[in-house]
Parts: structure tokens; C-alpha cells; sequence
């Protein structure tokens, strides 16, 4: 396997990230690698929100090709953010703000794309936050939940990966029991994380399993407990109610636990991310989001609805199957990268 270049944790951390194992199952591929030269994460991010910075900059185009601002420009602007997922408030909150300021003036796209990209930061900024290691709760338990195909197993795997590196002594639960492939996917992310896994065979009970890994990770003294979750369809009352279980197992080994319960979600599921929003935070207690695969979609704007509906923390978004395309955050990053102001 050709040697690993520096990446993302050695320029965060001063540390480079543990080198990856032999891969397990066929099912895995391995992280992308290769000798193409190493790209910043704003280029990673630019170009896997460039579906949907192109239809927001093609829109704005089409649109201001007249000299002053009026209100049938702002009407069409509203329509191209709804059609972007942004939602009926935030698109209202945008044109409200054109209006406000920019009304009967002259105004050209690269203006408005800038209002826009200020007008997104300040829905953003109040829920771009870090996720908090309480170091005090040892271990600090994770609960990663999600819909099917969401990309939990995935996330699980760069976040040990990103916590690894920064020092911290991390163990992973496979409590997707339904599928022997999630199992088995978890169990290739820890051999190439050096985090060891706590698994049963397919079909135990997975409220079992997160009994025995938290007191696994207790007896080991362990920094942080991941434990994975089969995926689930909110409206489905019965998988709701054994996640439920899961929450209320493990509270018997650590009544403050879990520590954070972390939505993973596919922004390409588009309007249907905020009923899953709503749903999993009444019966699992949401604490924080992952978006996964923004490069996929062409509706980015869902994530600002998000935001601006629910307030819910932003810890970390995705926008590549890379083990360092995950990345905290931030707010003034995304809202230029997804407006076209970085390229």
C-alpha cells in the first residue's frame, strides 16, 4: 500500500492520523489514497457544494440582469431558494434583507450572491458548534443515530479516526445487529483507526450490546464510546421505540449517559431532513447533527432551513467518502462555499 501523506489531522493537530491497516471484508473499500496531491479542506468543500453553489449562481444570473432591484426580482429569488431547499422562512429572511437594503438600486449578482452568503452566516453561526468531550465523563458516550443509508457507520469511522488523533483512547460498539455488512464495516474502520470494536453476531439484541460495550469501556478506562445504531425510518414506531430501549440500557451503566446523540444526515433526502430532525430529537433526544454528502446533492440549502426551523448544534458536515472528508462547522465556510464567493 503506497505510504500515507500528511492530511487534514497532521495540519490540525500536529499529529498525523494512524496509518490504515489491511482491509478487512470485501464489502470496504479502502479510504481513497493514491499520489494525486492533497487538496484544502475549502477546496474539498467548495467543490463538493458545487451542485449546489452552480444552481443558487446560475439562478441569481438569470435573475438580476436588470439594473435596479424590484420586487418581481426579489419574488423569483425567493422561488430559486425554495427550490433549493433553503425553506419558506429563510428565502423570506434573504429578500427581506435585499429589500431593506438594496431596493430600487442598482444591484449586480456578485452583490446579491454576497448578501446572501452574510444573510446564510447569520442563521448559521448561532449552531456551527464544536462538539464537547466532557472529560470528566469517562467514557464520553456517543449514540449515532439515522435513517437508513445516512452514513453513520461511515461517520463513526472518520470521527475515531479524528478523535484518535487528537490523543484520545477511543472504542467503537457495532450496534447495527440487523446486517452482518454493518458489522463488518465497523470492524475494517477500527483496524484502520486502532480502535478496538465491540461486536455479536448478527441478529443479537442491540441493547445488549451497548449494556456490555459501555461497561467494556468503563473497565478499560477508555476516553470515548462510539456506539452505531441500525438505521431506521422515523415514522416507523416500533424501531423508534427499540432505540428508545437502547437509551434507557444504557443509562443503567451510566445514568448521565448517553453523553451526546448525534443525527447523522443525508442532505440529499432534501425536505424530508427536517422530519427526521423532529422526530428523532422527541424519541432519541438529539443533542447535536452530522450532514453527510452534500457533495451529492444540489439542494445544500436544507441545512440553513435546518438551522433556522430547529437551532440544533452543527457539529460536523461531510462532502466525500474520504477518511478526512469530515470537518467541524463553520459557518462563514459554508456560507460562501454554497453562495459561490470560493471557488
Amino acid at each position: 500500500m503506497p505510504e500515507q501523506k500528511p492530511g487534514l489531522f497532521s495540519r490540525l493537530f500536529g499529529v498525523d492520523a494512524p496509518a490504515p491497516q489491511t482491509p478487512g471484508p470485501p464489502q470496504m473499500s479502502p479510504p481513497p489514497q493514491g499520489a494525486a496531491p492533497k487538496t484544502s479542506w475549502m477546496q474539498r468543500l467548495a467543490s463538493g457544494l458545487k451542485r449546489s453553489s452552480d444552481q443558487l449562481t446560475g439562478g441569481i444570473a438569470e435573475i438580476f440582469t436588470k439594473k435596479k432591484l424590484d420586487q418581481a426580482m426579489l419574488d423569483e429569488l425567493e422561488d430559486v431558494l425554495i427550490q433549493a431547499d433553503f425553506g419558506l422562512d429563510v428565502a423570506s429572511s434573504i429578500t427581506a434583507a435585499l429589500r431593506r437594503d438594496r431596493f430600487e438600486r442598482d444591484i449586480s449578482p456578485e452583490e446579491v450572491r454576497a448578501l446572501m452568503a452574510a444573510e446564510i452566516e447569520r442563521t448559521l453561526a448561532p449552531v456551527a458548534q464544536p462538539l464537547p468531550i466532557d472529560a470528566a465523563q469517562k467514557p464520553f458516550v456517543i449514540l449515532m443515530v439515522g435513517v437508513n443509508g445516512s452514513g453513520k457507520t461511515t461517520t463513526i469511522g472518520k470521527l475515531a479516526s479524528l478523535f484518535s488523533a487528537q490523543g484520545k483512547s477511543v472504542i467503537l460498539a457495532a450496534g447495527d445487529t440487523f446486517r452482518a455488512a454493518a458489522i463488518e464495516q465497523l470492524q475494517v474502520w477500527g483496524q484502520r483507526t486502532g480502535a478496538p470494536v465491540i461486536a455479536r453476531p448478527a441478529g443479537s439484541d442491540a441493547a445488549g450490546l451497548a449494556f456490555d460495550a459501555l461497561t467494556e469501556a468503563k473497565a478499560q478506562g477508555r476516553d470515548i464510546l462510539i456506539i452505531d445504531t441500525a438505521g431506521r425510518l422515523q415514522n416507523r414506531d416500533e424501531l423508534m421505540g427499540e432505540l428508545e430501549k437502547i437509551i434507557r440500557v444504557i443509562k443503567k451503566v451510566d445514568p448521565s449517559a448517553p453523553h451526546a446523540t448525534l443525527l447523522t444526515l443525508d442532505a440529499t433526502t432534501g425536505q424530508n431532513a427536517l422530519n427526521q430532525v423532529e422526530i428523532f430529537g422527541r424519541r432519541a433526544g438529539v443533542t447535536g447533527l452530522v450532514m453527510t454528502k452534500l457533495d451529492g446533492t444540489a439542494r445544500g440549502g436544507i441545512l440553513v432551513a435546518i438551522a433556522k426551523k430547529y437551532g440544533l448544534p452543527v457539529h460536523f458536515i461531510g462532502v466525500g467518502e474520504g477518511i478526512d472528508n469530515l470537518e467541524p462547522f463553520a459557518a462563514n465556510d459554508f456560507a460562501r462555499a454554497l453562495t459561490g464567493e470560493i471557488a
